[in-house]
C-alpha cells in the first residue's frame, strides 16, 4: 500500500482518510456519515476508508492513535487531523477551510 498510497495523497484533488478499525464501534457510526458526505461533495475531494489493522505502516507514520481519526491530505501533505465523530456539516465545514 505504501507506493499506492503516495500516490494517492500526492494526487491533484484533496483526499480525505477515514482510518477506522472493524472492531470499532465509533467507526461504525461515522461509516456513514462518510458515505453521505461522498455523495454531497461530489468529487471536491477523494475519500479513502483506511483500516489501521491491514495498513500499520501507514498509520505508524501518520501516528494514528485512536479510531475514527480522520485526515485531510492536500498535495502530499496534512492539512488536517482529528480523532472522534465528526458531523457531515463539521466535515464540510473542514475541507472548504483546507482545500480553497
Amino acid at each position: 500500500m505504501k507506493g499506492n498510497f503516495n500516490k494517492l495523497i500526492n494526487g491533484e484533488r484533496p483526499v480525505l482518510i477515514d482510518f477506522y478499525a472493524v472492531w470499532c464501534g465509533p467507526c461504525k457510526t461515522q461509516a456513514p456519515i462518510i458515505n453521505e458526505l461522498a455523495k454531497e461533495i461530489n468529487g471536491k475531494v477523494r475519500i479513502v476508508k483506511m483500516d489501521i489493522d491491514k495498513n500499520s505502516s501507514v498509520t505508524q507514520r501518520y501516528n494514528i492513535r485512536s479510531v475514527p481519526t480522520l485526515a485531510l491530505f492536500k498535495n502530499g501533505k496534512v492539512v488536517w487531523k482529528e480523532a472522534g465523530l465528526k458531523t457531515k456539516s463539521q466535515l464540510i465545514q473542514i475541507i472548504e477551510q483546507n482545500t480553497t
